[in-house]
């Protein structure tokens, strides 16, 4: 039998001096952790608008899908303890003096230097190294 496979989107919003965006999750799983924005791609909807949509959704950042690079696919079982999940990745390049504000599933959202970074939940520490090389 099939499993069931959710389809999702994240985002790495970076600014030219090497700040990311991440969101502290506000429910579960992981919830209080550190990770990208990103969340369900809705029906009819590209993963790429999805990543835009989530980014606005959590952090108040406005990116035209448009401008989104893909980063990557992530699939490897096991990295969502929700069941199986599969993501599309992209990276957003911000202007450094970028707002933020918490809002949909992000308690908090806060700029942390690239390399100075907390633990991340799920596999988003991979999708930085990623989005690295872009």
């Amino acid at each position: 039998m099939p499993e069931t496979i959710r389809y999702t989107a994240d985002v790495v919003a970076m600014t030219p001096n090497g700040s990311v965006l991440l969101i502290e999750r506000g429910g579960p799983p992981h919830q209080g952790a550190w990770a990208l924005p990103g969340g369900h791609v809705d029906e009819g909807e590209t993963s790429r608008d999805a990543a835009a949509r989530e980014l606005l959704e959590e952090t108040g950042v406005s990116v035209a899908a448009r401008d989104l690079v893909q980063v990557g696919v992530f699939d490897q079982p096991g990295r969502d303890p929700r069941g199986r999940y599969v993501t599309v990745a992209y990276l957003a390049r911000v202007p450094a003096d970028t707002q933020i504000v918490a809002g949909d599933d992000a308690r908090t959202t806060r700029w942390w230097p690239a390399d100075r970074l907390p633990p991340l939940a799920f596999d988003h520490a991979d999708i930085l190294t990623a989005a690295a090389s872009k």
